[in-house]
């Protein structure tokens, strides 16, 4: 399967751009990882709580709250009363205030993964950057690596946006070139972000 992706991407990329097209040939093909062994509401605060830091910060203050929410169920601890302990692990009051938000939705029933797997990309992103501090780019992240959705651009994500305005043309909105490559957007975004990591310093 991500060898057709791969090869279809190699046919398209020539008529946007040959640095676009030598950069995927260079990059090979990509797999998709899907990271759904936690359940959603936990992998929506934890992506939450990241936002914005380095790998090896948000990696810490997750470790934080992990070990001062050890007491019981994770997502129960986001909770009004357990806010100043969730602030002690590092958390600014405005990722507080959308865990809690996250823990609440939670208890009422609305982060079900799987009853949010049943709606469609739009209509999950739509549920989603509903609760509090929750925006399109979490949603999309969300879209991506939870539910494996393989045509999601994240135009709000400035890595891959800025990488394929590199590649392409920063004249051509990045919206209208990622179209070419439907259905297999999420690819793209996966690409782009291999290609930053894949480049010296």
């Amino acid at each position: 399967m991500t060898a057709l992706i791969h090869h279809r991407f190699l046919a398209i990329a020539p008529d946007l751009s040959p640095s676009l097209h030598d950069a995927l040939r260079q990059l090979g093909p990509v797999e998709l990882p899907v990271r759904n062994d936690t359940p959603f509401p936990e992998h929506l605060a934890r992506a939450v709580a990241g936002q914005q830091l380095s790998v090896k910060a948000a990696r810490s203050i997750w470790g934080r709250v992990e070990a001062a929410c050890a007491d019981g169920p994770l997502i129960e601890a986001f909770c009004e009363g357990r806010a100043d302990e969730l602030r002690a692990c590092g958390l600014s009051n405005a990722k507080v205030k959308t865990l809690l938000a996250i823990g609440q939705a939670a208890r009422d029933g609305r982060l079900d993964g799987e009853a949010l797997r049943a709606l469609t990309p739009a209509e999950r992103a739509a549920e989603l950057t509903s609760l509090w501090g929750v925006g399109q780019w979490t949603a999309d992240m969300a879209n991506i690596f939870w539910f494996g959705e393989q045509d999601i651009w994240p135009d709000g994500d400035v890595a891959a946006r800025k990488t394929l305005e590199r590649l392409t043309s920063p004249r051509r909105k990045t919206i209208r070139t990622a179209e070419r490559f439907a259905p297999h957007r999420s690819y793209l975004a996966l690409y782009m972000w291999r290609w930053v990591d894949a480049r010296p310093d």
